[in-house]
C-alpha cells in the first residue's frame, strides 16, 4: 500500500505481531525517509499540514477546530510539518515518531523555519506522556495503519486525553483495500475482500525479514474501537478529489479519487465522565 517497493521485495498478506510491525516499519521510515521528503516535502509544506494524497489542509477541512493556547499532540509527526502548523496558529504542538531519520528532518525543518516543534521518539503503544496531558491528539496518515495492537494505541490515545480532548486521524479509507494499490485502472476492479483484514507485508528477498507492514480495519472497526475505549464519534470525512488535482501518490490518483474515496478522516472526542 506505499509506493516505494523495491524490486528485491516480495509481498505476502499474513498475520504479523506488534513486535514484527515495529521491528519492520521503524528501519522501513529510516530508509525511506529521505526520499519521501524529497518527493513530497513540498506538497506538505514545511509548515503545512495536509489531511491526506488528496490535498486538502486543516485550514480548509477544520477538522481540529480551535488549537489557540491548546496542547496538542501529534502522533507519527514524520517531519512535524502538521504540529508545525498548529504552533503558528498559537497551538503547543509536540511530535511523536517511531523513525530516528524523519525525526531529523524535524530538525532541519524546525531549523530552516524558526518553528520548532519539541519531538520524541516512541511508538504509539506506549505514548511516553502523562495522563491528561493533552487537549487534542491527532494522526495525519501516520502511526496507526502501521500498527498491530491497536486498541494498545487508542486507549494510550484515551489516557493522554484531557476530559472531552479530542481525537482525530486519518487514515487510508477500508474500502481501498479491496482494490489493487494501483493508480490506473487496474485499481479501478475489486480483488478481494473488504473484510479481509490480514495484514500487508513486505519481505525482502534477500534477507527473508519483514520489511514493512501494513493493517487493514473497516469502518466498523474504527468504530467500535474509538466506543470501546470511551470516545464519542462526532465526524467521519470522506475527502472528495479536487477538480485540478493531478497528483499521483502511490495508489492515489484522479482517476480513482473520482470514483472512490481515498482517504477517511475519523473525529471523536473523549467523554468527560
Amino acid at each position: 500500500m506505499e509506493d516505494h517497493l523495491p524490486q528485491s521485495v516480495r509481498v505476502e498478506r499474513r498475520p504479523v505481531s506488534e513486535g514484527e510491525s515495529r521491528r519492520a516499519n521503524g528501519p522501513d521510515w529510516d530508509r525511506y525517509a529521505d526520499e519521501y521528503q524529497a518527493t513530497h516535502g513540498a506538497f506538505l509544506g514545511d509548515a503545512g499540514f495536509v489531511w491526506g494524497p488528496e490535498g486538502h489542509t486543516e485550514d480548509e477541512l477544520g477538522i481540529l477546530g480551535e488549537v489557540d493556547g491548546l496542547d496538542v499532540l501529534e502522533v507519527g509527526s514524520g517531519a512535524g510539518q502538521c504540529s508545525r502548523w498548529v504552533r503558528t496558529h498559537g497551538g503547543r504542538g509536540f511530535g511523536l515518531d517511531l523513525s530516528h531519520r524523519q525525526l531529523q528532518h524535524s530538525l532541519r525543518l524546525d531549523e530552516e523555519t524558526g518553528v520548532a516543534v519539541p519531538s520524541v521518539r516512541g511508538t504509539a503503544t506506549e505514548l511516553p506522556f502523562a495522563s491528561a496531558a493533552f487537549d487534542i491528539v491527532f494522526c495525519s496518515f501516520g502511526a496507526l495503519q502501521f500498527i498491530s495492537d491497536i486498541d494498545d494505541a487508542v486507549a494510550e490515545v484515551a489516557r493522554v486525553l484531557r476530559p472531552g480532548g479530542r481525537f482525530a486521524f486519518s487514515v487510508t479509507h477500508p474500502t481501498r483495500w479491496m482494490f489493487p494499490d494501483d493508480p490506473g485502472d487496474a485499481g479501478l476492479t475489486a480483488t478481494q475482500s473488504y473484510w479481509d483484514r490480514t495484514p500487508y507485508v513486505e519481505v525482502d528477498d534477500a534477507s527473508g525479514v519483514v520489511s514493512y507492514v501494513e493493517h487493514h480495519r473497516t469502518l466498523g472497526d474504527w468504530v467500535r474501537l474509538l466506543a470501546g475505549h470511551g470516545f464519542t464519534l462526532h465526524d467521519l470525512v470522506e475527502p472528495e478529489w479536487p477538480e485540478h488535482h493531478d497528483r499521483v501518490w502511490g495508489g492515489w490518483s484522479r482517476a480513482r479519487g473520482l470514483l472512490t474515496p481515498g482517504t477517511a478522516i475519523f473525529v471523536a472526542h473523549i467523554r468527560s465522565s
